[in-house]
């Protein structure tokens, strides 16, 4: 059950300076959790000073990025976090679901074509773009067919996005003082649906254990009003896709896991130095311009995130229950205080990034209901 060795020490850490104090928080929470799951030492958060030389299980905020970063934190492979590694920034963003306007446009660094030919079949119409010069050629060429969503590759929990319906829209975003940096940085404009629900599709690696999982997330309004991240409600099983898959599901769960299947092995193809022991997809349905219903992975998860702890809630409960075959887990998100429900265990309550209040919990419910 445990990670290589009962001499790791589970310990957070914060990858961001800046991390607001939620992000950080959750991240502790479940580490702590997760060394007690695991019968392993709780270590607080990663200290060079304490920490340098030991035997470490890293629970990091972020995907780890370069070698330099992850030798520095004692992570040599996916038994020593729970997360993933890239050798450059843009692969664990948006930015891999998609391929360039053309050969001739600006790539980043150990930039694989490979991955966006292998993944065509299963992501929405959509190109990636990381220059000023290659930004209005892309959107003129996919805004043919309908409507497009602007998406910085950096940005989580749906903030940032735009929808754009001309290209004289477009060109006001050309135009704002931001632009170039938007755009050096990396942009994803990819179609936009109606009418859309997001499957998450997922598996954890901890030791010899494998939890594997399909759900669906949802919206809620953060403080300012800004439609963002509220949550996911999975049903995992202990083993891989294959004991998933042997599940009464309806179809378009089906597709949402075979999708984010063909998405994980291209990621392992064309991006050989990667690995990670939390493997997240979210899968988008809905509705394009013309009526007709499409099905996409949107982008990956390759570290903590917001259905994190319903996977953790979900090992305790495996740990708890040896012979069940699957249990029913939800993360929450919600940023109007309130009473915990009942039978529900709290992640997080105090201040957010960008609201006065934030509240995460978990709720756990059997596989029959």
């Amino acid at each position: 059950m445990t990670p290589a060795s009962r001499k790791k020490v589970v310990v957070a850490h914060s990858v961001r300076l800046e991390a607001p104090l939620h992000e950080v928080e959750t991240n502790r929470a479940l580490a702590r959790w997760l060394a007690q799951i695991l019968g392993l030492k709780y270590g607080g958060s990663f200290d060079p000073r304490l920490h340098n030389g030991r035997d470490l299980y890293l629970l990091p905020t972020q995907t780890l990025v370069g070698v330099a970063a992850a030798r520095q934190l004692g992570v040599n492979g996916p038994d020593d976090l729970w997360g993933g590694y890239v050798d450059h920034d843009f692969i664990c963003t948006k930015a891999i679901s998609h391929g360039l306007h053309n050969k001739n446009a600006h790539a980043p660094e150990g930039w694989s074509p490979l991955f966006s030919e292998r993944v065509r079949s299963v992501v929405l119409d959509g190109l990636s773009v990381f220059s000023m010069a290659d930004a209005r050629p892309a959107a003129e060429h996919l805004l043919y067919s309908g409507p497009i969503r602007i998406k910085p590759i950096h940005a989580c929990a749906g903030r940032g996005q735009e929808v754009i319906k001309s290209l004289d829209q477009f060109d006001a975003i050309l135009a704002r003082p931001d632009a170039k940096a938007l755009f050096t940085e990396g942009v994803v404009l990819e179609q936009d649906l109606d009418n859309v629900i997001t499957h998450s599709v997922g598996q954890s690696f901890f030791g010899d254990t494998v939890l594997s999982y399909c759900g669906d997330q949802y919206l809620t309004e953060d403080g300012q009003g800004e439609q963002v991240y509220g949550g996911s409600n999975l049903l995992v099983v202990r083993g891989h896709y294959d004991d998933l898959l042997e599940l009464e599901l309806p179809d378009d769960v089906r597709l949402a896991i075979r999708q984010a299947q063909v998405f994980d092995r291209a990621a392992d193809e064309a991006y050989p130095g990667f690995y990670a022991s939390r493997r997240n997809y979210d899968i988008a349905q809905g509705v394009d311009s013309n009526g007709k219903q499409r099905s996409g992975v949107l982008e990956q998860s390759w570290r903590m995130g917001g259905a994190s702890s319903a996977e953790v809630a979900a090992l305790q409960s495996f740990v708890n229950d040896p012979g069940m075959r699957a249990i029913r887990v939800s993360s929450v998100e919600t940023y109007f205080d309130q009473p915990l429900p009942a039978d529900a265990i709290e992640v997080y309550r105090g201040p957010a990034q960008s609201s006065d209040f934030l509240l995460k919990y978990v709720t756990v419910k059997s596989y029959d209901g």
